[in-house]
């Protein structure tokens, strides 16, 4: 079964053709996230604290939209386009997964990102019983 998700409207309006997230069977994939404005889906410029709350904020909305959580994902990526963002960018990341077990994850260096982002995350969570 698959069931594409996005999220009502006036929440992180899609900027693309894309959904937040499917859920097939048990898995719920949700679709990388920017530092975009809920309200406006415009990409908010910033230092690379804010943009990383952002994130991980924007991520929490989809997950909790989809009936899941960051205990429960399985799987991250995270995109930055500098690696002089790494600890800051762990650190804060870190801290929405808490004492939970921590998921496996593959960090990328890019170029650029849509939107001139300087991080993206998107997530495998685990939504079965």
């Amino acid at each position: 079964m698959l069931e594409f998700m996005t999220l009502p409207d006036n929440v992180l309006p899609p900027v693309a053709p894309y959904s937040h997230a499917v859920r097939a069977g048990d898995f719920l994939f949700v679709t990388g996230q920017l530092a975009e404005d809920p309200a406006t889906g415009k990409v908010v410029k910033g230092s690379i604290e804010e943009q990383t709350r952002r994130v991980m904020d924007n991520l929490a909305l989809v997950l909790d939209h989809g009936g899941s959580g960051f205990n429960r994902v399985v799987m991250a990526r995270i995109f930055v386009t500098d690696f002089r963002y790494y600890e800051v960018v762990n650190t804060i990341y870190q801290s929405y997964f808490g004492q939970s077990p921590q998921p496996s994850r593959t960090t990328v260096g890019v170029t650029a990102l849509a939107g001139y982002g300087d991080v993206e995350i998107d997530l495998i969570a685990y939504c079965g019983e």
